[in-house]
């Protein structure tokens, strides 16, 4: 499975909020997508999902145009994870799991045994199974930022969007979000993430896209698009980038920042 972005122009109304944008990933990637805050990464996100609808370009999975399938058919091929939230009614874990079948189900069906196997699947997949008769509302935010993932595997989907999956997490909590996310890698999905932080794209990353003020957008591998030069002028701080050993003798890369 292919997701291709071609000269993506999204915004609200007549106002261009981003311009031109092409991209892809196919099953097994990462795309991180970076950038300063107001630049139009959840915008171009909305876009992408069929929430907003694209000024000017075209949407491809696997070279057909998004718009030409149907909305149950998409949400068959892509899990979009938000950032973490608060639903107004105090489901189960579980009944949150399963609400990811819904692109599978009939009109007004209920889930069937097999839809719970999925989403409880789902759950041991993520290692939160003894969380599926807690109330979603109770547990905290990386646990529910799981329980989102989960959702959206139960789709069964080939490639996952991701809003800011570590967004307000504690450190423990984002690594372990990011072992996930490549874990899911490994099992072929793809995946399009945004992040805050640029040293989470040396943990999991496979491509980058950079989206700065003026329109000015990069994509390519980790190591083209992630550098010193390039942080500045999308942050407007200066940063060094460096070389850490692991336990296994290789090097991962981080990025610091430097104050004057």
């Amino acid at each position: 499975m292919r997701l291709e972005v071609k000269n993506a122009v999204c915004g609200y109304g007549a106002k261009k909020v981003v311009e031109n944008i092409s991209l892809s990933v196919e099953t097994g990637e990462i795309l991180c997508l970076l950038g300063p805050n107001g630049v139009g990464k959840t915008t171009f996100f909305k876009s992408i999902l069929g929430f907003l609808k694209l000024m000017d370009g075209e949407v491809l999975l696997n070279g057909d145009n998004i718009n030409s399938l149907t909305k149950r058919k998409v949400a068959k091929l892509i899990g979009y994870v938000p950032q973490a939230h608060t639903p107004p009614f105090p489901f189960t874990v579980l009944d949150v799991v399963v609400m990811g079948r819904t692109a599978h189900m009939g009109m007004f069906a209920s889930p069937s045994t097999k839809d719970i196997e999925i989403a409880e699947k789902a759950l041991n997949t993520l290692g939160i199974s003894s969380l599926k008769n807690c109330i979603y509302t109770e547990i905290s935010g990386g646990e529910r930022q799981m329980v989102l993932i989960a959702r959206a595997l139960t789709q069964q989907p080939k490639i996952l969007i991701m809003d800011e999956p570590t967004s307000s997490l504690d450190f423990g909590n984002q690594i372990r979000v990011l072992e996930q996310i490549n874990r899911l890698s490994r099992k072929g999905i793809g995946v399009i993430m945004t992040s805050h932080f640029p040293n989470h794209v040396f943990l999991c990353s496979s491509k980058v896209a950079l989206l700065q003020r003026n329109q000015i957008f990069t994509v390519g591998s980790v190591d083209e698009v992630v550098t010193e030069e390039n942080l500045r002028s999308a942050y407007g701080i200066n940063v060094r980038i460096t070389g850490i050993e692991d336990s296994k003798g290789s090097i991962i890369k981080a990025c610091i920042p430097l104050i004057s």
